[in-house]
């Protein structure tokens, strides 16, 4: 698809490296949303208006008052003052406004390669499949907002968790494509790297990992205690809720994702010094990042805790969350590239 002799995957791949970065920052940015409590104050989805915000005093009152007419403004917020609802709005604003230039700088130039017929053999639809899913990522987006609607004072932790999940599989996406575009850049006969097991195998564990740290945030979970190894002078927390189902706990009780998110973490760290080990002799460099996301990762991871969720530090803690899956990508596709 889209393919001719004057193929230029340098280019490509360094396109590809630009909107990896423009995803870490949305993920970072994404994540100061939710610590805010900013992520309701925008209740309608526009996907084309919305790109203007409010620019006049009765433009401002109309997206207040949606606000005024959902649970978290009346059971939370009630009295919240006009430049408190601007606050949170600059957050939702920017974060919606960032996917909107993600989805342009990843849709115009694929267009601009696509007709100079510049895309080489067997990339042109992995690239189309990695743009849907950047449209699939803006529909769940708006699919978690509205389950903070109605009922809830706040998004539910599933959704928040799907939407995270999703965009950082597409950042993996996004790099492993550019990683074999810079390969083939280097050797015309080059072929794309392929998962091993050891890749797959690390790939769960820390998907499992992600996956805990999303509930985390979403059940604002990291405000359970402030201490650490302990929790609260425990081991083991216990349930923070009554009745529930082990496998209910295991996903909605706040001290149990907790506590599988702080110890998880260590079986993270095995699987990456297996796989940085692996990497060590075919790329320094590579083994060099893992080691260093995967630590920087555990020492914010603790004192984010141990601040009572300071939000500079829980927005680090997200950033290199995103610079650790770029660096086991990395990883994983240079053991996948020698066969």
């Amino acid at each position: 698809m889209f393919h001719s002799s004057q193929t230029r995957p340098r280019a490509l791949a360094n396109w590809l490296f630009f909107v990896a970065g423009l995803i870490v920052l949305m993920v970072v940015i994404g994540g100061i949303t939710r610590l805010t409590e900013s992520g309701l104050s925008i209740t309608q989805w526009k996907p084309i208006s919305g790109i203007v915000p409010p620019l006049s005093d009765a433009q401002w009152q109309a997206e207040f008052a949606n606000y005024q007419k959902i649970p978290e403004y009346q059971q939370l917020n009630q009295g919240m003052t006009l430049a408190g609802f601007k606050a949170i709005f600059f957050w939702e604003y920017l974060h919606r406004l960032l996917g909107r230039l993600i989805g342009l700088a990843f849709a115009v130039p694929l267009i601009w390669f696509a007709v100079k017929r510049q895309i080489p053999r067997g990339y042109g639809w992995r690239l189309v499949g990695l743009l849907a899913l950047g449209a699939l990522q803006g529909a769940i987006g708006w699919w978690m907002v509205q389950s903070g609607l109605s009922v809830r004072t706040d998004v539910s932790h599933v959704r928040l968790a799907v939407h995270l999940l999703v965009a950082l599989f597409t950042l993996a996406g996004i790099v492993w494509t550019a990683l074999d575009l810079r390969a083939l850049a280097r050797r015309s006969e080059a072929r794309p790297a392929h998962l091993t097991g050891l890749g797959a195998t690390v790939s769960i564990v820390l998907f499992v990992q992600l996956l805990y740290g999303a509930l985390v945030a979403g059940l604002n979970a990291g405000l359970v205690t402030d201490q650490w190894p302990l929790m609260n002078g425990r081991f083991f927390p216990g349930a923070t809720t009554r009745g529930q189902s082990f496998l209910g706990a295991l996903f909605n009780d706040p001290a149990i994702v907790h506590f599988v998110h702080r110890w998880w973490a260590w079986v993270t760290v095995a699987a990456l010094i297996v796989l940085a080990r692996r990497v060590k002799p075919i790329d320094r460099r590579a083994s060099i990042a893992i080691h260093s996301a995967f630590g920087a990762q555990i020492l914010l991871g603790i004192a984010t805790v141990m601040s009572g969720m300071n939000i500079a530090l829980a927005a680090l803690h997200q950033l290199v969350g995103a610079l650790l899956v770029i660096a086991t990508t990395w990883g994983i596709h240079t053991i996948g590239r020698t066969r």
